[in-house]
C-alpha cells in the first residue's frame, strides 16, 4: 500500500448465513473474507491475493524491491507476491526477472517466469540460476502446509518449510541478497535463526499490517547475505 493509501471504510458487516452444508469454520472463514478490506481491495487493484499487501508493506519499509534485481518466489501460487514483485523490478520490460516456483498450478503473470517443480529437487539450484541468468537477490517465502488443527504439527510444518527455504535460498543468493519467510511465533525457530545470523548481516522479524491481527504469522528478514563467507 503506497504512502498515504488508506484503507476503506467499513460501515457494514456481512453475515454468512447457516447452511446445513457448510461447517462453522467454513462460515467463518467466509465471513471474515467477505469482511477483509484488504481482500477487496485485492479485487479492485487487480492482485490474486490480499498477501500482495504484506510484501508490498514490507517492501515500502525496508526497500527490498528496485528496478533490475532478479527475484525468486517460492511456494508462488496464486501469485499475489509475484505480481507485485514483477511490478518493482520492471519484469515486464525485462529490466528485472521474476521466477515463480510452486508444486501447484499458476495461471500465466505478465513478466513472471513459471515452473512448476519442487525447489527441494538438487537440480532446482542450478536451473533457477541459469534461468535468472545469474544468482537472486532476493529469495521470497510466504508458504504454508495444510494445517492439521494442532497447533504444534502445524507450528513444525511451517518452520520446517522456512527452513529448506533459507537452505535453498544460501544456494541461490548472490552476495549481498537478502531472504524473506513465513514463520509463526511459537519459540522453535532458534536453529533457524542462529543459521541465519551466520549467513546474513542483519536478521528481524517484520509482522505487516496486513498480516492478520489474530494470526500467529510473523515474517523473518535477513538481508546481507554473506556468500558463503564467515562472519567477521
Amino acid at each position: 500500500m503506497a504512502s498515504g493509501d488508506k484503507l476503506p471504510p467499513r460501515s457494514l458487516s456481512v453475515r454468512v448465513r447457516k447452511r446445513a452444508k457448510k461447517s462453522t469454520s467454513s462460515r467463518q472463514w467466509l465471513t471474515r473474507q467477505l469482511n477483509d478490506p484488504y481482500v477487496a481491495m485485492a479485487k479492485r487493484e487487480g492482485y490474486r491475493s490480499r498477501a500482495a499487501y504484506k510484501l508490498k508493506e514490507i517492501d515500502e519499509r525496508h526497500h527490498l524491491l528496485r528496478r533490475g534485481l532478479r527475484v525468486v518466489d517460492l511456494g508462488a501460487a496464486p501469485g499475489g507476491w509475484s505480481q507485485y514483485a514483477a511490478e518493482r523490478v520492471a519484469a515486464k520490460t525485462g529490466e528485472g526477472r521474476v521466477v515463480a516456483i510452486d508444486l501447484l498450478e499458476l495461471e500465466a503473470i505478465e513478466g513472471v517466469i513459471f515452473a512448476q517443480l519442487d525447489f527441494l529437487a538438487p537440480e532446482a539450484p542450478d536451473w533457477l540460476i541459469a534461468t535468472l541468468g545469474g544468482k537472486a537477490d532476493l529469495v521470497l517465502s510466504d508458504m504454508a502446509a495444510n494445517t492439521t488443527g494442532h497447533r504444534k504439527t502445524d507450528h513444525l510444518r511451517i518452520m520446517g518449510l522456512a527452513e529448506a527455504a533459507a537452505e535453498f535460498a544460501t544456494e541461490v543468493l548472490a552476495p549481498g541478497g537478502a531472504f524473506l519467510a513465513k514463520v509463526l511465533q511459537g519459540g522453535t525457530e532458534s536453529t533457524l535463526l542462529a543459521s541465519l545470523k551466520r549467513d546474513f548481516a542483519r536478521v528481524k522479524h517484520v509482522k505487516p499490517a496486513a498480516s492478520r491481527v489474530d494470526s500467529a504469522e510473523l515474517y523473518l528478514l535477513a538481508t546481507g547475505f554473506r556468500g558463503g563467507a564467515s562472519p567477521a
